[in-house]
């Protein structure tokens, strides 16, 4: 068999099982077992598949045909630009929470610094990794760790070049996720503490920044998710409680005692929840409330100062 001929017939295998984009999926599976390049594929798809890279080829096309995402099945998904390690412990990184880190990133890059940023249920840490990646390529920061903070006015004790320095934190209730998150901060180079707990349960100082993409789906509209999603994602990750909003509640209310002065809380959302959110930051002291739309013009970002 060819490597054409992998490729269409793994396309057609994932049609009749109703996959989505079978044969971009079909592509990316060729991609990870062969190393093959598109470029090579169009120029030279009649080279012999080695039946080695066959059987494994069509083994991991069968279990994408059972719904078992594609991300788990080549153990990466890509995030602002950058490649990360994902597992049945973490939710896989979304476009749409993109948003939420270019808006952290509009907000600080304008500060001064030095910064220190807390990543609340961070997951695979995605949202700080390349929140941290990109203030120090594009604005100049130099990471710090805790060390360098003091732990109680989040301040840099020893800072970088013009006092641009800047400590990241993640936390999590799972040891899982946080193992596949330091995982992630080691494959991009970048220094980040993380600790594991019930939200704040263990996190230490204050923060100029506060992120969060929290669960957010009700509990009552998990069995209705996607296969991929419902039977494949942690459930922890994505079950926000009746309503969808427990966490927002919890970490709004806590939050104030790990804020700086004028320190800023950023949530991710569902398209429907801008509204309670934005009014309990309101009740809870928070101003300069903004709701920030994604790419497909739905509420995404909930953003506010505590004053």
């Amino acid at each position: 068999m060819t490597v054409r001929d992998a490729c269409v017939k793994g396309t057609e295998l994932l049609e009749r099982q109703g996959i989505p984009e079978a044969a971009l999926d079909a592509w990316y599976l060729l991609e990870h077992v062969t190393g093959i390049s598109r470029a090579r594929y169009l120029s030279d798809g009649g080279q012999a598949l080695e039946e080695a890279l066959e059987a494994r080829y069509f083994a991991l096309i069968e279990k994408r045909g059972r719904r078992i995402p594609l991300q788990h099945l080549t153990g990466v998904q890509e995030f602002m630009g950058y490649s990360f390690l994902v597992s049945r412990h973490v939710l896989i990184p979304r476009q749409d929470t993109e948003t939420l880190v270019e808006e952290a990133l509009s907000v600080l890059k304008k500060e001064a610094g030095p910064l220190r940023v807390l990543d609340m249920c961070t997951g695979s840490g995605c949202i700080l990794l390349s929140f941290l990646k990109w203030m120090c390529q594009e604005q100049g920061y130099v990471i710090k760790s805790r060390k360098d903070f003091d732990p109680v006015a989040g301040q840099a004790v020893s800072s970088g070049e013009g006092g641009l320095s800047i400590c990241g934190v993640g936390a999590d209730i799972s040891a899982p996720a946080l193992d596949v998150a330091a995982g992630n901060a080691k494959r991009l180079g970048v220094e980040a503490e993380f600790c594991q707990g019930d939200l704040f349960e263990n996190v230490k100082g204050r923060f100029s920044m506060i992120l969060s993409n929290p669960p957010y789906i009700r509990t009552s509209e998990i069995e209705t998710l996607q296969e991929e999603v419902r039977l494949h994602d942690p459930i922890s990750a994505l079950d926000g409680g009746a309503d969808g909003l427990d966490f927002y509640r919890r970490i709004i209310r806590e939050s104030r005692e790990y804020l700086l002065p004028k320190g800023h809380l950023m949530f991710e959302i569902g398209y429907d929840e801008a509204g309670a959110v934005a009014e309990w930051m309101k009740e809870a002291g928070f101003g300069n409330i903004s709701v920030k739309k994604d790419l497909a013009g739905l509420d995404r970002v909930v953003s506010g100062v505590y004053q």
